[in-house]
């Protein structure tokens, strides 16, 4: 099996840290996400040699993604990273904690490299994105595979069933959009399909163009049908 990107999340507050951590975690259960929180007193605070330790950790031989709350919290991270045999298998990066952590550990599990789940986290953002005004019609997509959805399981596409079918369409070679009303998203983000808002008893329209586009439209209806396991 590919190694996997790992994830550190270093936080002031131990509390904080392992909420992060479990949050993501349930979001991408195959990525090792190692919460780094307060200090070795149990204080508020970061602890520099437990941050080395929980890099050493989380690398599986990916490398290993480090998010933080504050300037210190960063600090720390960055001091654990210099002091590292190999500095450059780790990235420290400026993104929303909780955001980020739940859209890099996705990113992980479908198998992303170091580079770019540092990017999915520097990337991810609290804000629903705004409609995308005069999007084309389904029929103006070229090549499109397309399909209407029931989200047959009670809450939509909440947190859970968004990152598994994330999850599922980042291990196919295929761009897959979700539309909701006025609304899209990218398929391959969480907290985008999250901002669609779409509720359970309501289709969501599936888009997909590339190699696997078929396989794509077909395993989204499958995780429909089957409730996405809620």
């Amino acid at each position: 099996m590919t190694a996997r990107v790992g994830l550190v999340v270093v936080s002031h507050s131990d509390m904080l840290a392992n909420g992060v951590a479990e949050l993501a975690t349930q979001m991408a259960p195959d990525t090792t996400v190692i919460p780094v929180g307060g200090t070795e007193e149990g204080g508020l605070g970061t602890d520099y040699n437990a941050v080395v330790e929980a890099l050493t950790d989380a690398d599986a031989g990916a490398g290993v993604v480090v998010l933080y709350d504050l300037g210190s919290a960063k600090m720390t991270a960055e001091m654990a990273v210099e002091s590292a045999d190999d500095p450059t298998r780790y990235a420290v990066v400026d993104a929303p904690l909780v955001e980020g952590a739940v859209a890099a550990a996705v990113a992980a599990q479908g198998g992303a490299t170091l580079a770019d789940v540092a990017t999915t986290a520097e990337g991810a953002s609290g804000e629903t994105p705004a409609p995308t005004p005069q999007r084309p019609a389904l029929h103006l997509v070229p090549d499109a595979t397309t399909a209407e959805v029931l989200l047959t399981n009670e809450v939509g596409l909440h947190a859970r069933p968004a990152a598994l079918l994330a999850r599922t369409v980042a291990e196919l070679d295929a761009d897959v959009t979700i539309r909701y009303g006025t609304e899209e998203a990218n398929a391959a983000s969480v907290l985008a399909l999250m901002g669609l808002s779409a509720p359970g008893g309501k289709s969501i329209t599936v888009v997909a163009t590339g190699k696997d586009a078929a396989e794509a439209v077909r395993r989204i209806e499958e995780l429909a049908e089957r409730g996405f396991d809620d």
